[in-house]
């Protein structure tokens, strides 16, 4: 008698179950990650004048977004372009603010840690804000997904949003100035923050690095170059820290 379970009809049913739930959490994915797109648009709409105003061309402007797909170091870095900044101030500036990527990273490194490295390259290339605030968000709610479904879900929450970003991004590069200011484009940048990091100020020392970066970038706003943010960002991560540790302390 042959065990129950191992056979090849076994084998196939176990397979379609795994191209169901893949298709599953893809589709959760994409519905997840449809939110964000709403903001998408305008964001990119917006980097695509600011580039064009910064002096670069199409070309540039796409190369730009195809090689960061970052909209926050993307912004900063053609703003202090146009502001006249050093080259080196530029570089190290936007490094700076997709330091926030390594964080990310981190944070989802328990999830998709094991897969292999071509998938993580991927999976690295497509991880920005939204995707991020995805993913946090639904891996602890699905404890028991493979990590073939992990990768659906976050190639459903991502995939969309890449080409969606090249498209207006050159859209808003070709137009440049001929979008009226009324539409009021910037509200797209705030708001997209806002509605990735409200969610998650969930703990005090989350809250404590909130309220910081917001009260230094507003007394820092005269520095130069936009640098405030930089030292805004800083004292956040460390009164984050610093509370976070005393918490701990406490707690032990």
């Amino acid at each position: 008698m042959r065990n129950l379970g191992s056979g090849p009809e076994d084998a196939a049913s176990s397979d379609g179950q795994d191209r169901r739930l893949g298709r599953s959490a893809f589709a959760q994915g994409l519905r997840d990650g449809l939110p964000f797109m709403a903001a998408l648009a305008p964001f990119g709409l917006l980097f695509g004048v600011a580039a064009t105003e910064a002096g670069l061309g199409l070309g540039a402007a796409m190369g730009f977004s195809i090689g960061v797909i970052a909209g926050a170091s993307q912004f900063t870095a053609v703003s202090l372009m146009a502001d006249g900044a050093p080259a080196v101030v530029v570089v190290l500036t936007a490094l700076a603010v997709n330091l926030r990527m390594a964080m990310y990273s981190a944070a989802l490194a328990p999830h998709l840690g094991a897969a292999p490295v071509w998938q993580r390259a991927l999976a690295a290339y497509a991880l920005f804000d939204s995707s991020y605030a995805c993913a946090s968000q639904a891996y602890p709610r699905h404890p028991h997904w493979s990590m073939r479904d992990r990768l659906m879900y976050f190639a459903g929450a991502a995939g969309p949003a890449i080409p969606m970003w090249l498209l207006v991004t050159a859209t808003g590069s070709a137009l440049g100035a001929t979008i009226p200011g009324w539409l009021a484009l910037d509200f797209a940048v705030p708001i997209c923050f806002l509605a990735m990091v409200a969610p998650g100020l969930r703990t005090l020392p989350q809250v404590a690095a909130a309220v910081t970066s917001v009260a230094g970038a507003l007394a820092l706003a005269w520095v130069p170059y936009s640098l405030g943010l930089l030292i805004a960002a800083i004292l956040a991560m460390a009164v984050g820290a610093e509370v976070e540790r005393r918490l701990t302390g406490r707690l032990a």
